[in-house]
């Protein structure tokens, strides 16, 4: 039995030290890394358990060719160079007749390797194809807020709130997606009495740990962070110094916006009392280190953001961004400055056709001149994860659409595959990573053998580019030789690692020692009048008004939509472990006591969910940890798994007000019973 110290590659903001316990080759145990800082010897529960992931009998252990109809999941094993030259052989043929941009392909964010996402993009953007704008279905939105607010900067370091006073979880049920985080805050809350607030329209674990819960209305984040700057100003709790020195805009914002939102009007919007109001921002006002950890979650709707710049604003008025262990975070690897383009653009055009992500379902029913003619997916489930995913359904099941799936199991995307070829795991790879929710730089080596005959995406992605005739030297690189690359022209303290250290596997801290949070918008301050907003037509000043669409859809439909991670399946990476699944339950659904007993409905029921864009069938669960009016479906599951359908089948893939990402929470539908001779046999 050998230890390794690896990296985990989930798509989460800790980015996690482990230890892999592997006996002759098969890995058997993974825990949390003892004596990381960060990690603290710890994992979540999902990844303590990725040793049966790894071995799952679900994997695909051999590269397949589809033998049935499109979406059939009927296959037959074939050989790698079979599979390999058929890819490109049909490549080659469409970029002969229709030319490159007729060829799209992507990996995204199952596997968060610099290598193993790098260079899937790396090969598409040397061909010249179309390219995905990725991360609309995930964080464009608050990315591009956060910019034009902050800049494109990292926040505050998370292992700074041993200095803070006081911690607000913004949106963010950290206890699911931020666990080591949440690990420290309440340390220095029994430790030191630090209070914790919380604000999430579910009443969630984090929720139910914290000294004040606010149960806001969904889309009204703003509107009480305004509310709150109101009463900053009234009770002379802002600081003006700080103020004057660093930030641009606040006067007219403070003349012309934060009248409307006295703490009657904020409660009117935000559903809250004014008392909780009132007592968040004395809170707020009176803490010498408040830090406000910011959640992706309240972008993914209409007005998301104006919702995370207003909420990003809030320490400019009370100063916390010039004080250690105050301020606020996002997100952290905007400060990791390495070369990505080493390995995402080894050479190809600086510019050509763009997918969004989020409709990637209307670009393979619609697109033209060319039409996507081929499609490669890697680490990614889009048939499930992005809106109206019956679109991408339709548009997978395209007979003239040749679709390639790289992927350790047979995904429901995959199941739509011309080509399915097996991939090695995150513990099957060499990899470098850097979090993005923390400052830790990692290189995390190979643990065990790929199963079967799996292999990672950095491999693949060099045998194409050979077969296609690519000579740019990364191609032919070993992995910490291409890791290497990275460090070319990189700035900051990524840049100043010690690469003996980092590539013996050690944890490198890449924080800035930072005197305040640094603003990289064009006025070097923090912008409460973005110029970048006005010139594209977007309300240049944080404010909140009601999006006329939702209006509309409230009218018709009575329930709002509200999507958050699963405990146990947060996404369809980990459906291949059967006891996560049963950890998890069936896929469901959550209203509140009083909607299920409107409808004549209980726990256990099988029930339908409906919109004008169609149906889905779930499992009811009752519970008050929601409000009146909303409907929860936490986590991503398989279709074989649900009643009928994925919850992104009745999203719209309308765009959000900046960074055109998706509005997955401007959802509005309906529930009712499961018709009887319908339901499925159990």
């Amino acid at each position: 039995m050998k230890s390794v110290r690896v990296v985990c590659a989930h798509d989460c903001p800790d980015m996690c030290s482990l230890i892999a316990h592997v006996d002759d080759g098969k890995l058997v145990r993974v825990q949390g890394d003892p004596d990381h800082p960060y990690t603290a010897g710890f994992a979540c529960g999902k990844v303590n358990r990725d040793a049966d992931l790894v071995n799952s009998p679900e994997r695909v252990l051999t590269p397949l060719r589809r033998d049935g109809p499109k979406g059939s999941g009927q296959f037959k094993s074939i050989r790698w160079d079979e599979a390999l030259d058929e890819v490109t052989e049909r490549w080659k043929a469409i970029i002969g007749e229709s030319g490159p941009l007729a060829v799209l392909g992507y990996a995204y964010s199952a596997h968060q390797g610099l290598l193993n996402r790098g260079l899937v993009l790396g090969l598409f953007h040397a061909l010249g194809t179309s390219r995905l704008q990725a991360g609309t279905v995930c964080d464009t939105c608050c990315e591009t807020a956060w910019d034009v607010t902050v800049g494109p900067v990292g926040g505050a370091d998370p292992e700074s709130v041993v200095h803070s006073d006081l911690v607000i979880a913004w949106g963010a049920d950290l206890a699911a997606t931020n666990v080591h985080f949440w690990a420290l805050a309440e340390e220095q809350k029994k430790k030191r009495g630090m209070p914790i607030v919380v604000i999430d329209p579910r009443r969630t674990r984090s929720a139910k740990q914290a000294d004040l819960y606010l149960p806001i209305r969904i889309g009204t984040d703003a509107a009480l962070a305004l509310g709150v700057m109101h009463i900053l100003v009234r009770d002379g709790l802002a600081n003006r110094e700080y103020i004057a020195r660093r930030t641009l805009g606040f006067d007219q914002v403070e003349r012309e916006i934060l009248p409307k939102f006295t703490p009657a009007r904020t409660a009117e919007i935000t559903g809250l009392a004014v008392a909780d109001i009132e007592k968040l921002a004395a809170m707020y006002g009176r803490a010498k280190a408040a830090l406000i950890r910011l959640g992706e979650g309240m972008t993914r709707l209409a007005q998301g953001g104006q919702a995370l710049r207003t909420v990003a604003l809030l320490p400019g008025v009370s100063g916390h961004y010039d004080v250690k262990g105050g301020g606020a975070l996002l997100l952290t690897a905007a400060s990791c400055d390495l070369n990505y383009a080493a390995i995402r653009r080894p050479s190809g055009p600086a510019s050509t056709r763009l997918v969004n992500h989020l409709r990637l379902g209307e670009a393979l029913l619609e697109m033209r001149d060319p039409p996507i003619r081929a499609l490669y997916v890697s680490a990614n489930n889009p048939s499930v994860t992005c809106p109206e995913a019956h679109k991408v359904r339709q548009g997978l099941a395209r007979e003239d659409l040749f679709t390639v799936v790289h992927d350790p199991f047979l995904t429901d995307t995959a199941r739509y595959a011309d080509i399915v070829l097996p991939a090695a795991s995150y513990l099957e790879t060499d990899d470098l990573y850097r979090a993005y929710g923390a400052y830790w730089m990692q290189w995390g080596q190979q643990a065990a053998k790929p199963r079967g005959e799996a292999r990672s995406n950095f491999d693949v992605a060099q045998a194409l580019a050979k077969r296609m005739g690519l000579n740019d030297r990364v191609f032919t690189l070993p992995p910490k030789e291409a890791a290497l690359e990275l460090f070319k022209g990189a700035t900051g303290p990524a840049a100043q690692a010690n690469r003996e250290k980092l590539f013996a596997g050690e944890p490198i801290h890449i924080a800035h020692d930072w005197p305040g949070q640094p603003f990289k918008t064009p006025s070097g301050k923090l912008e409460f009048y973005s110029e970048q907003l006005a010139k594209q037509g977007l309300p240049p000043m944080p404010d909140w008004t009601e999006d006329p669409i939702e209006a509309a859809d409230a009218k018709k439909w009575p329930l709002r939509l509200l999507t958050a991670p699963g405990y146990f399946q947060a996404h369809t990476a980990f459906s291949g472990v059967s006891f996560l699944r049963q950890r998890e339950g069936k896929p469901f659904c959550i209203l509140n006591p009083a909607d299920a007993a409107q409808r004549g409905l209980k726990a256990g029921d099988t029930v339908r969910l409906f919109n004008d864009r169609g149906e889905i069938g779930l499992v009811l669960q009752v519970n008050d940890e929601i409000q009146p009016g909303v409907v929860l479906v936490p986590g991503q599951r398989p279709t074989s798994e649900t009643v009928s359908g994925t919850i992104n089948m009745l999203c719209s893939d309308r765009y959000t007000d900046m960074g055109e990402g998706a509005t997955y929470q401007s959802t509005w539908l309906d529930i009712a019973p499961w018709p009887v001779s319908d339901r499925p046999s159990q």
